[in-house]
This record gives C-alpha cells, structure tokens and sequence, in this order.
C-alpha cells in the first residue's frame, strides 16, 4: 500500500516562498512509470495540477505557475518536494500530493494515491 505524506509549514507570509515535501512509503518514487504530482485547491475553487515529477526524473511544470515553482526529488529519502516563491494570498489552498500514470491532469480518477492534504494560508 503506497502512503503519501505532506508537510511544511502551514502560514507562510506574502512575498516569501513556500516549501512542501511529501513522504512516500510502501512504494519507490523511482518505479516505471509514475508522475508524482502536486496539486492544490483554493478554498471554494477545484482542483489546479502545479506539476509533477517522473519516475525518470523528469520534472514537468503547470504554465502558468512554472515561473515561481521547482520540483525536486531525493531518491535516497524517497521524497519529493515543491517550491513555490513569491506567494500571495492568492496561493491559500489545501496542497495535495499524488501519484498517477499521467501528469497534468486535475480529475481525481486519474490518479491511484493521494496524500490527505496540508493547509497553507499565506498571510501577513
């Protein structure tokens, strides 16, 4: 059973970056072929794809976020993490992150295993 785990801080100021880290246990992030995504949904809005990183290492990111995001991963601690820089209040959401066969994707069934979401609220 493939458990995913985020954390990071929970009120994070404008202007500053954000930075999430999810936890994978009971499967390697580095097992063909898999897209660990994050995605988020702001309050009273669905759910928005930010980007994700491949088995392989590939790292892909959502147009309209790739200028503030980076995506990394530490194989070693099978992990995977999102910078977000320059966050507004705009960036409040709940931040998931998930595993699927594709990335890109904001429909639920497109994944197989989600974490249970972190909180982030960006305020002064």
């Amino acid at each position: 059973q493939v458990q995913l785990q985020e954390s990071g801080p929970g009120l994070v100021k404008p202007s500053q970056t954000l930075s999430l880290t999810c936890t994978v246990s009971g499967g390697s992030i580095t097992t063909y072929i898999y897209y660990w995504s994050w995605i988020r949904q702001p309050p009273g809005k669905g759910l928005e794809w930010m980007g994700a990183v491949a088995s392989s290492g590939t790292i892909y990111y959502s147009p309209s976020l790739k200028s503030r995001s980076s995506i990394s991963r530490d194989t070693s601690k099978n992990q995977f993490t999102l910078q977000l820089s320059s966050v507004t209040p705009e960036d409040t959401a709940v931040y998931y992150c998930a595993r699927g066969r594709r990335f890109g994707s904001t429909s639920k069934d497109d994944y197989d295993y989600w974490g249970q979401g972190t909180q982030v609220t960006i305020s002064s």
